[in-house]
């Protein structure tokens, strides 16, 4: 018979007496079930009774330590080992291990055994980095597949973009997450199989940089011409660079009055991306007329700063033309795409930039020996034609004199004209003013105006009648109103309101009391027919384990079989939370009085 008892009970200690093969007797306070003979089985958990067991008459007596058992999956036990039987091999001790032992104990040899592997699989199950800028995916084979992690601060170091079905070399350690039991590779380092990293980025970054439109033949701005002799020159290098001095050296060489201004920047290492980026916007805001982006040659790694993507923008964001000198003629970056003209070596673009002074100046002299013949040869031919123009030319002191002569004479012929007309005008001008004077209008206006003002007092007249009228129609129509006021209706209709709002409460109050007494009676009548109340006044709930079934009657029941047994307990708040007694039925017996 077996107890089961609430989390946190003390258990009583268990004595376990008998041999290998006998029967065993499980004793357990009022109640006693003999079990037959089965070979010995593991512990169930929990388990809280004592179990004795009589021993055959030759065989020694062996006694068994307690077990405590653990609330976990897998209880943690350490058997004593039997003493020798009289012709019986010795039975090795039993070791049991918690979950969390296990784990930890795989934690710690597989950690040890992989701190650092080198594994090639297929990438799948990319889907990006989270918020934390982690990335996440399995790699996989024909055989297997196993979880990746990558670090953001790793990350952000990778010069390659992944996408699933990308085979790399992942270099990490492998890790043990107790808490889910699953095990994962700690990626510190990736490589694309059959591809460097570097290549697959300088790849992605150019597709990238072409689809929106910096570089190829879609780009947004085309390359823009270089000055032909540039007032001021920006070079961005490092100040002790072979190349600073290349580039000098040729410059100053062709033409010693080029004006240079220097940003010194590292060219190669961590950070140098941001320092040669940041040099080409500070030119970007002087006076300079092309930028000269340049360094010496190297291999791929030493040349890589300018294969990054922020130095491409700065140099797609200057506002002046720049030229893009990076290594020998053999090696390329993304700069040499993005830049307006690419130089193969430092001194190429010297050469670009600096037109030979001499040469320069004899092709002055030669344009300014070529302009002065020029302009001797125009001087002769405009003198020689400014010679056929003064002969043809007529003495503009006649032409003025019969100008003149010509508007004196338009002049009296316009006066002939004029004054018949004008003494016409002032003899009709006369003859109305005679006119006027006869018809007085002064006496006309006069009468008007009296008539004008009679009219006007006779319309002010009847203005103060009307206004009168009206206001004595409102003063009757006001008082009309103040006595059909609604104010003391409205007065009574509100007094009415409150009173009926008051019954309205009082009684809602008195159904609400209602209404909670009659719940409480019937509260106290459920609990009273409570199933917990019956059992706890001694009584029990008897069940087949195997249906579940109430045992009402005898009849219910069979020898051997297994019942649960439901006792209540003070704190109980349902069936489920009593006591329960597992029971094995040895006999049942006929009825007989209670």
């Amino acid at each position: 018979m077996k107890r089961r008892r609430k989390a946190g009970e003390e258990q009583p200690p268990a004595t376990v007496q008998g041999d290998l093969f006998g029967p065993v007797e499980v004793s357990a306070g009022p109640l006693a079930v003999v079990a037959p003979a089965e070979p010995p089985a593991p512990p169930r958990a929990p388990q809280s009774a004592s179990e004795k067991a009589p021993a055959p008459e030759k065989a020694p007596a062996v006694e068994k330590p307690a077990v405590v058992e653990r609330p976990v999956a897998v209880a943690q036990e350490v058997s004593a080992p039997l003493p020798s039987l009289p012709g019986a091999p010795a039975r090795p001790a039993r070791i049991v291990l918690t979950v969390g032992e296990l784990t930890r104990q795989l934690k710690e040899t597989i950690e040890a055994r992989y701190a650092r592997v080198f594994v090639r699989g297929e990438v799948s199950g990319f889907r990006g980095a989270n918020a934390r800028g982690h990335l996440y995916f399995t790699l996989k084979d024909a055989e297997a597949c196993i979880d990746a992690k990558v670090w953001a601060s790793t990350a952000g170091r990778m010069r390659f973009a992944l996408r699933d079905g990308l085979e790399v070399v992942a270099e990490g350690s492998v890790d043990v997450y107790a808490p889910q039991g699953r095990y994962s590779l700690i990626v510190q380092r990736l490589e694309p199989v059959g591809e460097g990293a570097r290549a697959l980025a300088f790849e992605q970054l150019k597709e990238r940089l072409a689809a929106e439109g910096l570089i190829g033949d879609r780009r947004v701005r085309p390359p823009r011409p270089l000055p032909f002799l540039p007032r001021r020159i920006g070079v961005v290098t490092s100040r002790t660079g072979a190349a600073l001095q290349d580039f000098l050296r040729v410059l100053h060489s062709r033409n010693p009055r080029l004006s240079v201004l220097l940003c010194d920047a590292r060219v190669q290492g961590e950070g140098s991306a941001e320092e040669v980026a940041d040099a080409i916007e500070r030119l970007g805001r002087t006076d300079v007329d092309v930028i000269v982006v340049t360094r010496g040659g190297g291999s791929v790694e030493d040349l890589w700063t300018f294969n990054e993507e922020l130095v491409a923008r700065a140099i797609h964001a200057a506002p002046v033309p720049v030229v893009s000198a990076i290594g020998h003629e053999i090696d390329f970056t993304i700069s040499d795409f993005v830049a307006d003209w690419r130089a193969p070596t430092p001194s190429a673009a010297a050469e670009r930039l600096s037109p030979v002074l001499d040469d320069l100046e004899l092709t002055l002299a030669t344009h300014a020996s070529r302009l002065r013949q020029g302009m001797m040869r125009r001087l002769v031919e405009l003198r020689e034609r400014q010679g056929s123009l003064s002969g043809r030319l007529v003495d503009p002191r006649r032409r003025l004199g019969q100008e003149r002569l010509f508007l004196s004479e338009q002049l009296e012929a316009m006066m002939r004209a004029l004054r018949p007309a004008q003494r016409e005008r002032r003899e009709r001008l006369r003859g109305l003013h005679e006119r006027l004077q006869r018809a007085r209008p002064q006496a006309r206006l006069g009468e008007q105006r009296a008539h004008l003002l009679r009219l006007a007092a006779r319309l002010q007249e009847a203005a103060r009648t009307s206004i009168s009228t009206r206001r004595a129609e409102l003063a009757r129509g006001q008082l009309g109103l103040e006595r059909a006021s609604p104010t003391a209706r409205v007065a009574t209709e509100r007094a009415g309101l409150a009173d009926k709002k008051a019954r309205l409460e009082s009684l809602q109050r008195h159904v609400l009391s209602e209404a909670q007494r009659h719940f409480q009676r019937l509260e106290a009548r459920l609990d009273a027919m409570s199933p917990l109340k019956v059992l706890s006044r001694g009584y029990s709930v008897t069940f087949r384990r195997r249906d579940g079934a109430v045992v009402r009657t005898v009849s219910d029941v069979q020898p051997g079989e297994l019942l649960g047994i439901k006792l209540a307990t003070g704190g109980a708040k349902t069936l489920d939370g009593c006591e329960e007694i597992e029971a094995t039925v040895t006999a049942v017996k006929g009825p007989v009085d209670c």
